[in-house]
């Protein structure tokens, strides 16, 4: 049975949600228009004060996992609903006719954003899509090898894992140091376990469990100057921080667009170089004359039209707010609960606060506590929402707060985290 909702918890978010929708002109007007250079705005409360009245986010939870999946601003879930509401009014014409073709908008955009041409960006639904469509997509035959850390993405590493069953292809890994403060030692590593049977190469951006940047363009060249395929795991790298691609020069790059750039839930981006294209199968069946399209990877039957669309908004907001504003208020909200844990004896920082090497993502560990125990504490005493990490390097409590998250939510659950250390009840 569903549990009760709390009629005044439920009005208070509705009224706060079109306080919200009201006041959003005003909200934004007041970023586009302060002059404060990053550096002086990370820690200006009245400044975030005016991007948190963006989004419609319940205060009644400390929500620190926005490395999971992100709401939205209103102004972007507010075009959600528009456009799914002109989809209803008649789907096979407004949806599809109306709609639909207004996604190479989008695309436009997303590719400027990354600094690509539009005929390498594909829409998809998020990261392991785009990351599946490469995985599955280069033919492989038994014997052959692909390469990628014991860190990477459990899915993507699962995907691998499905087609060593079912075509006896071999899955080869090796481990990250935890924390790793040297990316020449990743990069070296990455040479050391290429064999002349490797194929591909799956490498993260971002490793997921404790928010380190990987050498991306190092180890993207690694694989080119040996005609190894090498594919890119976005998922926490695009609109976490500023870069481009000419940045990473990567032949491959999967993102979902529901985390760090704050679109709608079911949105990812796939960009694959022009040139390769015809060489890569797309996960779902499309017609021969497609071979060299990158909309050939979008094709996956009936769905939204309103999901894509609304990236256009998303894309906006993140433009109007900058991304080396956005960055360096993260890295200060990281720098605040690290610095301030990694005082206490029995806790140990498991990412790399060295910059360049990280950014809105850490792991923390405390000796004597399961993370998983604390976690719960956490939500079931104090509603503060955080991701227990339980692989065979890095167990601990990884943290990820956003531009919505407020230093004072920082300071409470570092406070439930000291109190839990000293008394754990």
């Amino acid at each position: 049975m569903a549990p009760m909702i709390d009629r005044r918890a439920f009005l208070g978010a509705a009224a706060g949600a079109a306080l919200s929708l009201r006041a959003i002109p005003d909200v934004l007007a007041a970023i586009a228009s302060h002059r404060g250079t990053p550096q002086e705005t990370r820690d200006n409360e009245h400044f975030w004060f005016q991007v948190q009245r963006a989004f419609t986010v319940d205060r009644s939870i400390i929500n620190l996992n926005s490395g999971g999946v992100s709401p939205s601003p209103a102004v972007v879930h507010d075009a959600l609903k528009r456009h799914l509401d002109l989809s209803n009014a008649g789907p096979s014409y407004f949806m599809w006719r109306v709609l639909e073709p207004q996604r190479e908008t989008v695309r436009a955009r997303l590719a400027n954003l990354f600094g690509a041409d539009p005929e390498e960006i594909a829409i998809t639904r998020n990261a392991s899509e785009g990351l599946q469509i490469c995985q599955f997509g280069f033919d492989l035959k038994a014997g052959d090898e692909v390469l990628c850390t014991d860190q990477d993405y459990g899915r993507m590493i699962t995907t691998f894992k499905q087609r060593a069953r079912r075509e006896g292809i071999v899955l080869k890994t090796f481990p990250v140091p935890v924390p790793c403060d040297d990316p020449a030692k990743i990069v070296a590593s990455f040479e050391k376990n290429i064999t002349p049977k490797t194929k591909i190469i799956l490498m993260s951006h971002v490793i997921n469990l404790t928010g380190l940047i990987l050498p991306v363009k190092e180890v993207a060249a690694l694989g080119r100057a040996r005609g190894i395929p090498v594919i890119v795991d976005g998922a926490h790298g695009f609109a976490h921080f500023p870069f481009k691609h000419a940045d990473l020069d990567c032949d491959y790059y999967a993102t979902s667009l529901h985390k760090w750039l704050f679109a709608p839930v079911g949105c990812g981006m796939l960009y694959v170089r022009k040139s390769l294209i015809p060489g890569l199968w797309p996960l779902m069946a499309a017609d021969e004359k497609q071979a060299a399209d990158i909309r050939k990877f979008e094709e996956i039957g009936t769905h939204p039209a309103a999901n894509a669309l609304a990236v256009a908004e998303a894309i906006t907001f993140h433009e109007g707010l900058g991304a080396e504003r956005k960055a360096e208020r993260l890295r200060f909200l990281r720098d605040r609960w690290a610095n301030r844990l990694a005082k206490l004896d029995r806790v140990k920082i498991l990412s790399s606060l060295k910059p360049g090497l990280g950014c809105g993502v850490a792991t923390f560990a405390v000796d004597g506590i399961e993370a998983g125990k604390l976690c719960e504490h956490l939500w079931d005493k104090r509603k503060i929402v955080a991701t227990p990490i339980d692989h065979p390097d890095v167990k601990g409590i990884r943290v990820s707060p956003s531009v919505w998250t407020q230093r004072e939510e920082i300071d409470l659950f570092c406070d439930a985290v000291e109190t839990y250390i000293r008394s754990p009840k």
